[in-house]
């Protein structure tokens, strides 16, 4: 075991992968020479060269255009977006082409693509550098959509998504990037190495997709979270102390729905969070969800913590951000109801 920031772990993914597998490439913009804006790919290209490890032009739908055309072809690209917010340019590609291959060709041809992308806010990224855009992943057919929230899962995931047959989004928490977060903008970060999720195997290792993790067990409340939102959940329920089961979704697209349930089942009251504006946010999907599933289970209204419905404030992020206040207060008028 080897202590990583989540920047390591990815990266360690992707040397595991580029050194077992010759037809796994890793392209986009500034990935190569520089390493990326993040630095997640860092001395790959120094190792194995220009050829596998490349840089592209500033256009989104060219990188995931030529990267549906490789992977047709049986290559296994590993592609990047700078930022979550700059891959609307290659949606078409994505969602007409990539998650349609398998069946428009009737198997004859599989999309085994990675497109990486760091998401959220929490970094006074603003409005073009800070958004959530799963949902619009999660309602297209043929994609698996996951976003880690530790540096082990981070690992474990990205060699998991790399050895699929289909296309994976591969949402990136840049808050987590060098430390969980727990709300406090204004206290003393804190670094990878202080928290056992830090903890990384050496070498090759895979974290299924499509399964949660139970990160607290508790009776009293389910929280269902991804991302950032998973450390918030922590620190509402460390301050408010009711006790709460939190369940880390990992895995959007397939979702753990069998995990969620038992849980649900078990508390009978359910708050989800995410860190998406709210009108149409994967929350909305999840609360119907878990409706369909446990609705003579509930003992009260689910509740729902999320962005507001609008663009990313750059001078009032701490407003939008959904931090562990607005959970302990869903927390609270779900145990009142």
């Amino acid at each position: 075991m080897t202590r990583m920031t989540m920047i390591e772990a990815l990266r360690d993914a992707m040397d595991v992968k580029l050194n077992d597998d010759p037809k796994v490439l890793v392209f986009g913009e500034d990935v190569g020479y520089f390493g990326g804006v993040f630095r997640c790919t860092a001395g790959l290209q120094a190792k194995y060269g220009e050829e596998r490890v490349f840089d592209t032009p500033i256009n989104e739908s060219a990188i995931v255009g030529m990267a549906v055309g490789m992977a047709a072809q049986g290559m296994r690209p590993c592609v990047e977006m700078q930022f979550a917010d700059y891959v609307y340019p290659a949606y078409d590609q994505i969602t007409q082409e990539a998650a349609r291959l398998r069946h428009r060709s009737n198997e004859m041809f599989t999309c085994p693509l990675v497109i990486r992308m760091p998401t959220g806010g929490g970094i006074f990224g603003g409005q073009t550098h800070s958004q959530s855009p799963e949902a619009l992943f999660t309602h297209v057919a043929g994609l698996k959509v996951v976003m880690p929230s530790t540096p082990y899962d981070a690992k474990g995931l990205l060699i998991a998504a790399i050895e699929d047959p289909d296309p994976v989004i591969f949402f990136e928490p840049k808050r987590l990037y060098n430390g969980p977060f727990y709300g406090d903008h204004s206290g003393k970060s804190v670094g990878w190495a202080q928290h056992p999720a830090g903890e990384v195997p050496e070498g090759h290792y895979t974290v299924e997709i499509g399964k949660a993790d139970i990160r607290r067990a508790g009776s009293d409340v389910t929280i269902l979270a991804y991302g950032t939102m998973v450390y918030i959940a922590e620190a509402a329920v460390e301050k408010c102390g009711i006790d709460t089961e939190i369940i880390d979704l990992r895995s959007l697209l397939p979702l753990d729905l069998e995990t969620i349930k038992a849980s649900v089942e078990k508390t009978g009251r359910c708050v989800m969070i995410h860190e998406a504006t709210r009108t149409s946010g994967f929350g909305a999907e999840l609360i119907a969800e878990v409706q369909e599933a446990c609705f003579w289970h509930l003992k009260s209204p689910i509740q729902r913590v999320a962005g507001w419905d609008a663009p990313y404030p750059h001078a009032t992020e701490w407003d939008y951000f959904p931090g562990p206040e607005r959970v302990i207060r869903a927390l609270q008028k779900t145990m009142e109801d």
